[in-house]
């Protein structure tokens, strides 16, 4: 997406597209994603100051901080409904209000909590996905306002979740040179 100055910083990588997702990466890549993400976003916010992380990454946006609680709020749900999924017959996910959860106290706290958080998550949620086989990545869930969904889709949107919110921080560096 291009705004008047270039890439819109609300998608840094552009939007989601299941079909183009499915096409464009392997499984494995998708997983190595999922694995790597703790280093990627802790390289992202690496040496940051309080300030800078108090910083929106667009007008109107979250802050570098309110991010990084962020993927580890989403991730510790999709971790879980991979599991519901793998467990059960057609689960049927709980939604919640994600601006909502970036506006509790604790969205405001140290990120270091949260990278704790995705480094724990992510290296079981790797494991996971490394051990699951084609029939697995076809089990489905049903969320609320999206739909059905197989863990294929689910692999593909958080391979993408996770570029997207390291490429905010990153995105937003590069136009402040930090």
């Amino acid at each position: 997406m291009e705004s008047k100055q270039g890439i819109d910083p609300r998608f840094p990588i552009g939007d989601f597209d299941l079909d183009v997702a499915l096409r464009a990466k392997k499984r494995e890549e998708m997983i190595e994603t999922i694995r790597d993400l703790p280093s990627a976003i802790e390289s992202a916010v690496e040496g940051l100051s309080e300030a800078q992380l108090d910083e929106p990454y667009r007008d109107g946006g979250w802050t570098i901080r309110q991010v990084v609680h962020h993927v580890a709020d989403s991730h510790i749900n999709s971790f879980s409904r991979f599991k519901l999924a793998l467990t059960e017959d057609l689960p049927t996910i709980r939604a919640y209000f994600e601006d909502k959860w970036a506006e509790l106290p604790d969205s405001k706290g140290s990120v270091g909590n949260s990278l704790d958080i995705i480094r724990g998550v992510h290296a079981r949620w790797a494991e996971m996905l490394s051990s699951m086989d084609e029939s697995d990545f076809s089990r489905r869930l049903n969320h609320p306002e999206t739909g059905e969904w197989d863990l294929k889709g689910m692999l593909a949107l958080y391979d993408w979740h996770s570029r997207h919110h390291t490429a905010h921080i990153t995105s937003l560096r590069k136009r402040k040179g930090w």
